[in-house]
């Protein structure tokens, strides 16, 4: 059976189901405007751990252990593990894994990971590798801050275009039979560079993978941005959301309230001293496994387009003189299988 959609996108004919999921946050994270769609809260932000990369690998085991939870199932009814973060060698998911001791594949699509895990993982399940396989993804404020800018001791000023990187992690189990949500297409995403050079400006460096994506899944489907209840980029924040609006703009189309940015939706930007909005692995993570989710098992939504968006840089890049480029994975979730 041909399961490839014209040039990039790919049909699940088994929709592999959505069996359970689950979010785990900080407490800024908790104190925004989807707090009641978070599986934990946890106010303690270094989990009582020694070092903040020993804290996130405690987010991520959080999470996945509250997934499966909810979905009734031990360790052992997963074959396998597909999850990433942002640190160096991806140790935060590593050490995760460690404790799990399930066959793992660690990946890194910077902040497009949860989206490359569901979609690799509908992979898996679809063809027949697999029964029941974890997607699941983290970031955290303290580790992507020592990483990628300065550590916070140094106090160091945030531009306006700065996004908070959210603590937090998101963790969804797919198998080959559930309730739903169903994963029934994916449209795989390239990278796109237009040459942004400004770290602390991620929407902006991300937006143009988002809308290159978004018209590839539209040429090779047939479809229209209306065929769907809520489109979502993950985490291009205020402004690069604002930028993919534009270039849609500039092809005659509106995409109105049925678009939104996880970014945006985590914190409430009027209150919560975020500037752009959030970012980082947790951020699509957590509202996908939980706003989202929720809201597509209550028939709020019907038809859903998640789409990964991932700045693709290093600070040893950026010293070099390299620009940002960016990456978009698109996995579209329906609440009847197609």
């Amino acid at each position: 059976m041909k399961k490839k959609v014209g040039k990039r996108t790919y049909h699940f004919p088994s929709c592999p189901a959505v069996v359970s999921y689950a979010n785990a946050v900080g407490k800024k994270e908790g104190d925004g405007p989807l707090a009641d769609t978070f599986d934990h809260i946890f106010t303690d932000t270094r989990m009582g751990q020694k070092t903040w990369e020993k804290a996130e690998s405690e987010f991520q085991k959080a999470a996945i252990s509250k997934a499966l939870e909810k979905g009734g199932l031990e360790v052992s009814a997963l074959d396998c593990l597909l999850a990433g973060d942002l640190l160096n060698q991806c140790i935060g998911t590593a050490y995760a894994a460690r404790a799990l001791a399930l066959p793992f594949f660690g990946l890194y699509g910077a902040c497009s990971t949860m989206a490359e895990s569901l979609i690799l993982a509908g992979m898996l399940v679809d063809g027949g590798f697999c029964e029941r396989v974890c997607a699941a993804t983290s970031s955290h404020f303290c580790t992507a801050e020592r990483q990628y800018r300065t550590p916070l001791e140094y106090g160091s000023q945030r531009t306006p275009t700065a996004q908070w990187t959210v603590t937090a992690s998101g963790a969804a189990i797919l198998g080959q039979t559930g309730t739903g949500p169903y994963l029934t297409h994916a449209t795989i995403g390239v990278v796109t560079d237009w040459k942004i050079t400004d770290a602390n400006n991620m929407g902006a460096a991300m937006a143009p993978a988002a809308y290159e994506t978004l018209q590839a899944h539209f040429e090779d489907t047939g479809r229209t941005p209306e065929d769907y209840d809520l489109i979502v980029t993950g985490d291009l924040g205020k402004l690069g959301s604002e930028l993919v609006r534009e270039l849609f703009r500039r092809d005659g189309i509106e995409l109105g309230k049925r678009y939104q940015d996880c970014g945006v939706l985590l914190f409430d930007l009027d209150r919560q001293d975020v500037h752009c909005g959030g970012s980082g692995c947790g951020c699509s993570a957590a509202v996908l496994n939980g706003y989202i989710f929720n809201r597509m098992r209550a028939k709020q939504l019907e038809r859903v387009l998640f789409c990964g968006t991932g700045a693709l840089h290093s600070p040893v890049a950026l010293g070099q003189g390299e620009s940002v480029p960016g990456i978009c994975h698109a996995a579209a979730f329906f609440n009847y299988k197609e």
